[in-house]
């Protein structure tokens, strides 16, 4: 199982990225996706989760903002950013917690990670 982010990179205040994730593998269902970001010298933070029936949750500092989206026939989450801030600068990480074929649990599985710099 792997979950590959794409759509980082540079952006000035103000703009916008988006950044996908699919996963792919063996994968008999997937629970929530998510999106977290770590800062340097800060801890990893969720910024935004959906469940698989499409709820979706923020953290306040960028409710309004980010907007999260998931296509589970494709089994990707899609995190739309808009009105981007400098302290948006992070490594932006996907989450996803799935159910392999042949296992009974779900487990959480990271992509790699996509670096997004925001500058002022």
């Amino acid at each position: 199982v792997q979950l590959q982010a794409s759509g980082g990179g540079l952006v000035q205040a103000g703009g916008s990225l988006r950044l996908s994730c699919a996963a792919s593998g063996s994968i008999f269902s997937i629970n929530d996706m998510g999106w977290y970001r770590q800062a340097p010298g800060k801890q990893r933070e969720l910024v935004a989760g959906i469940t698989s029936g499409g709820s979706a949750n923020y953290a306040d500092v960028v409710k309004g903002r980010f907007s999260i989206s998931r296509d589970n026939a494709k089994k990707t989450v899609n995190l739309r950013m808009n009105s981007l801030k400098p302290e948006d600068t992070a490594v932006y990480y996907c989450s996803a917690s799935l159910r392999e074929y042949g296992s009974t649990w779900y487990d959480d599985y990271w992509g790699q990670g996509t670096l997004v710099t925001v500058s002022s």
